[in-house]
C-alpha cells in the first residue's frame, strides 16, 4: 500500500511539473454566421470569393477552396499560442462535434476524412522553443501573417514552422445569439444558457460609423438605429481590451484585430460578440498534453445582418446593373440575394452584374494564387 501510494506520489508529482513547464496557451478565433429575417442563423455560400491562405497551408483533401462550400457558421481562423517555460513537445487535439476542419497548418499528424461529419485534427510531438529556422512567407498578402506578431514560441512539426497552430472549418450548428432587423432597428437577445459577455452592434453605411455595446445579455435588447454613434479606433480599443480581459495577451490581441482589420470594420451592418468559455469548449474540445498551467479560449463570434438601407441599395442596383455596389457587400451577398428573394433561392442578378463580379472574383483568385504559389 505504501509503495503504490508512493508511486503515484511520484507520478502526480512528474505530471505537475510537466504542466508547469508548459506554462500558458492562448487560443482566439471567430464565427461567421449571417442572420436571417427571424434573427436565425442560414445556410449559406461566399460568392466566388478567393481563398486567402497561403499556399503552404493544407487543405483537407487537397480542395482548393473551401470558401466556396454552403455552411451555416463558418470557423475562421483559430490559432493556438504556445508560452512554455522551456523547450517542450506537446501533442494537441482539436474535436469539432457540428462540423469538419478544412484548412491547418503545420501539417497534422490526423485529420478527419472529408467524408466525415463529425471533425477533429491532431498534432502530436509539436516541438515548442525559443529559436529555429526561419517562417515560411510567400509573396502573395494575406491577413494570416497578422497573427504571428506576438511574443509567442515558435514551434516546429517535422520540416513545418509557425509562429501558432492554425486550423478553419465550416460548421452546421445554431448561433445562440439572435439579431432580428426592423424599420427602426434591431433586437438582440441569446439563447444560450450562459449570457453573452459583451454584444456589440455595428454600422457602416457609406463610411459612416455607429456602434453600441451590450454586456451581459440574454434577455431581449432593442438597440435603435438612432443609438450607434462611435468611430472605428475607438471600437478597436474597446474590442482590444475585451479580449485582453478574458485572458489573451495584448500584442495577441492586437494580432486578432489586426488579422480582421479589413473584414470586420467593412462596409454594412454586424453584430461582434464574445462567445462564453464554456461554449468555446462544447463547441470545440480541446486537449493538450501536457496540460498548460494557464489556458485561454477567445472567441469572437460575428452574424451579419441584412439592414433596411441595405435592401435598398442591393436592390437598386439589381435594377440599374450597378456592378460597383454590389461588389461592395463581397462575400456576403448571395447569403443576401437569398434572404431578399423570401423563398430562398437567388433573385435573378442581371447579366452585366454576374459577368463582372465572377470576373473580379476570379481574377482576384489568381491574382493572389499566381503571387503566393509563385506561378
Amino acid at each position: 500500500m505504501v509503495k503504490e501510494a508512493w508511486v503515484g506520489f511520484v507520478l502526480c508529482a512528474v505530471q505537475a511539473a510537466a504542466a508547469s513547464d508548459a506554462g500558458a496557451v492562448h487560443e482566439w478565433g471567430t464565427f461567421t454566421s449571417v442572420a436571417g429575417e427571424n434573427g436565425q442563423a442560414v445556410d449559406w455560400l461566399p460568392l466566388l470569393g478567393p481563398s486567402d491562405l497561403p499556399c503552404f497551408v493544407e487543405r483537407l483533401d487537397h480542395q482548393r477552396n473551401f470558401k466556396s462550400a454552403y455552411g451555416v457558421v463558418r470557423m475562421e481562423t483559430p490559432v493556438l499560442y504556445f508560452d512554455p517555460l522551456k523547450p517542450i513537445t506537446v501533442s494537441v487535439r482539436v474535436d469539432f462535434p457540428n462540423g469538419r476542419v478544412t484548412e491547418w497548418y503545420p501539417r497534422a499528424s490526423g485529420v478527419q476524412p472529408l467524408s466525415s461529419t463529425r471533425g477533429w485534427i491532431e498534432w502530436k510531438n509539436v516541438r515548442v522553443s525559443p529559436s529555429g529556422a526561419s517562417l515560411p512567407k510567400e509573396g502573395a498578402v494575406s491577413h494570416y501573417y497578422a497573427a504571428r506578431e506576438t511574443d509567442a514560441w515558435p514551434l516546429e512539426i517535422g520540416k513545418d514552422r509557425e509562429k501558432f497552430l492554425f486550423y478553419r472549418g465550416l460548421g452546421n450548428f445554431g448561433v445562440d445569439l439572435k439579431a432580428v432587423v426592423n424599420s427602426e432597428g434591431v433586437l438582440i437577445h441569446s439563447e444560450g444558457a450562459e449570457r453573452v459577455p459583451v454584444a456589440i452592434l455595428f454600422q457602416n453605411h457609406g463610411g459612416k460609423i455607429g456602434y453600441k455595446a451590450l454586456r451581459s445579455l440574454r434577455e431581449p435588447v432593442s438597440v435603435q438605429f438612432a443609438d450607434l454613434n462611435g468611430g472605428i479606433e475607438p471600437l478597436r480599443q474597446r474590442l482590444e481590451s475585451e479580449l485582453i480581459e478574458r485572458g489573451l495577451y495584448r500584442r495577441e490581441a492586437h494580432a486578432m484585430l489586426e488579422t480582421w482589420r479589413d473584414s470586420w470594420f467593412e462596409e454594412g451592418m454586424r453584430v461582434f460578440y464574445i462567445l462564453p468559455r464554456a461554449n468555446v469548449d462544447t463547441l470545440l474540445p480541446l486537449s493538450i498534453e501536457p496540460a498548460p498551467g494557464q489556458l485561454a479560449r477567445v472567441f469572437v463570434g460575428r452574424v451579419e445582418l441584412l439592414a433596411p438601407w441595405m435592401k435598398q441599395e442591393i436592390g437598386g442596383a439589381l435594377a440599374s446593373g450597378d456592378v460597383a455596389t454590389l461588389a461592395r457587400y463581397g462575400r456576403f451577398l448571395n447569403a443576401f440575394l437569398r434572404e431578399m428573394s423570401g423563398e430562398g433561392g437567388e433573385p435573378a442578378l442581371s447579366d452585366r452584374a454576374r459577368q463582372f463580379l465572377q470576373a473580379a472574383y476570379a481574377r482576384a483568385g489568381a491574382e493572389r494564387q499566381s503571387a503566393s504559389c509563385g506561378q
